[in-house]
């Protein structure tokens, strides 16, 4: 009952070879052995995940199921769920529940899914580490002394210590690629507007896109098959058709352009990054793929245009929470003014007060086309490289991450360091593109994440690309150690 992909588990429900139950006690055991040590998850739904577990048996039994009826999954505490604490990673939503259910929550729930918990985060998926929660930092599991990555770190933490097979993330700024990256675990990234943003706890609204982290590029594959798709409720989904991403799996990689990008090979990128990189880049050659050098020369750029966009979004954003219709509330407040001040005061933490302020200041008179207007000029700069790039190539490759996982604190007292690991992750996001990170190799013991990037809509086109190297490698299989097939003592 310890098969490492969705895929092997959804073939073992379909054979019998178990039942839901039997996996979804199996997970929540994995669950509330690994939370000492991995503090990945926030909510644990045991009783409502053995009924719905146990409503999926009798679809299998009826013949009715689909290939997801059945599998464990957790859902990152950024999206709604009725009936179920909604936090968000911070102490303004400790004790908000949802009276409804995100739209991706209801896809995967109609498809059989079965919630174990919610997934630990970056307060307000504002970070790079998972440090930043109210509810303590997640632990790496390949070296529990190391951060996961954020602000996704529960999703790909729990991935990687197989304590499910999928979790939903969201990716602002690269928070669903570079945990996965740091976690040795597969995360897709979609085209803006695929998947519904209904429900997900809005932190730069321009830039949020759901998506998903799973173990194998086939496992993305038949998870967005089911969350994709338009949300009249999100007025920035896309009304356009889904495609069979499980049958584009196969397409061959012969003929694939394969483009290099010249600006995240310079200075910066560690040497232990770079060589399971360039190693995965001769796979895909070996594959079929053809490669070439493609440069973008506004992208060195996306750090600080986005540390301009996204907190001048979140300052818009986060103004809601104010401690009146939902959310913390002080104790006693004076007046109105005091009410707001320390309510606010009390319910954010300090990477997100930072965010607001600065967001708050380039919106304001005087400095709104000094800094925002001039960051949004340039952001259109970053998405005209990207399009002149996709007229030569297919596909755009480098690395996820500069480094491997790095300590938990390093980085916490230098916010400017810790901004810049998401340097090659950023752009993407800038120009709504789809995006992912696979495992292609160790360094020092670490896991090292390759990133490909598509032109919208490709996401085919990229699963495909991924599915053909994992059928080549076997990095996205390895599991942490500690957590290995018998860490909850599975037979």
């Amino acid at each position: 009952m310890t098969a490492p992909t969705l895929a092997a588990l959804s073939a073992g429900l379909k054979a019998r070879q178990y039942s839901s139950v039997e996996l979804t006690r199996a997970a929540l055991a994995r669950v509330e052995r690994s939370q000492p040590q991995l503090n990945a998850l926030v909510t644990v739904t045991a009783e409502s995940a053995l009924a719905a577990a146990a409503a999926a048996d009798q679809r299998i039994a009826a013949g009715t199921a689909g290939p997801l009826t059945g599998v464990p999954m957790i859902h990152k505490d950024i999206f709604c769920t009725a009936g179920v604490r909604t936090t968000c990673g911070s102490r303004m939503l400790s004790n908000f529940v949802s009276p409804y259910d995100a739209h991706i929550v209801t896809l995967l729930a109609d498809a059989g899914m079965v919630m174990v918990g919610k997934a630990n985060m970056d307060e307000f998926a504002m970070g790079s580490s998972n440090e930043t929660s109210y509810f303590g930092p997640v632990s790496n599991p390949w070296d529990t002394a190391r951060v996961p990555g954020g602000s996704s770190g529960g999703s790909a933490a729990a991935v990687a210590a197989r304590l499910a097979p999928l979790a939903t993330a969201s990716d602002t700024g690269g928070s669903i690629r570079q945990p996965a990256a740091l976690c040795g675990v597969t995360g897709i990234k979609p085209t803006y507007g695929r998947v519904s943003r209904y429900g997900m706890i809005a932190f730069a609204s321009s830039l949020d896109q759901a998506g998903v982290i799973t173990v194998s590029a086939e496992d993305a594959a038949m998870t967005l098959q089911a969350m994709a798709g338009f949300d009249r409720r999100d007025s920035t989904s896309i009304d356009a058709p889904v495609p069979d991403y499980v049958a584009e799996l196969q397409q061959p990689l012969a003929g694939l352009r394969i483009g290099i990008l010249k600006e995240f090979f310079g200075e910066g990128l560690s040497a232990a990054i770079e060589g399971p990189v360039r190693e995965a880049l001769a796979t895909w050659q070996r594959l079929g793929a053809t490669v070439r050098e493609v440069s973008l020369p506004s992208l060195p750029l996306s750090v600080p245009t986005y540390y301009v966009v996204a907190p001048a979004e979140a300052s818009s954003n986060l103004a809601r929470f104010d401690g009146v219709r939902f959310g913390h509330r002080c104790d006693k407040p004076r007046d109105l003014m005091d009410l707001y001040k320390r309510s606010r005061a009390e319910g954010f933490g300090a990477e997100v007060k930072r965010r607001i302020m600065t967001g708050t200041y380039v919106l304001s008179a005087g400095y709104y086309d000094a800094y925002y207007l001039k960051a949004q000029r340039v952001r259109s700069l970053i998405s005209d490289d990207f399009r002149r790039a996709f007229t030569e190539v297919d596909l755009l490759l480098g690395p996820t991450t500069p480094t491997t996982a790095f300590g938990l604190g390093d980085k916490t007292s230098d916010p400017i360091t810790m901004y810049l690991n998401d340097i090659y992750t950023i752009g993407a996001n800038m120009a709504g593109l789809p995006a992912m990170s696979l495992p292609c190799g160790f360094a020092d013991g670490l896991p090292v994440g390759v990133q490909l990037i598509g032109p919208h809509f490709a996401e085919g086109r990229l699963l495909a690309a991924a599915h053909a190297y994992q059928r080549e490698t076997d990095w996205h299989l390895r599991a942490p150690p500690a957590f290995g097939a018998d860490f909850a003592g599975e037979a």
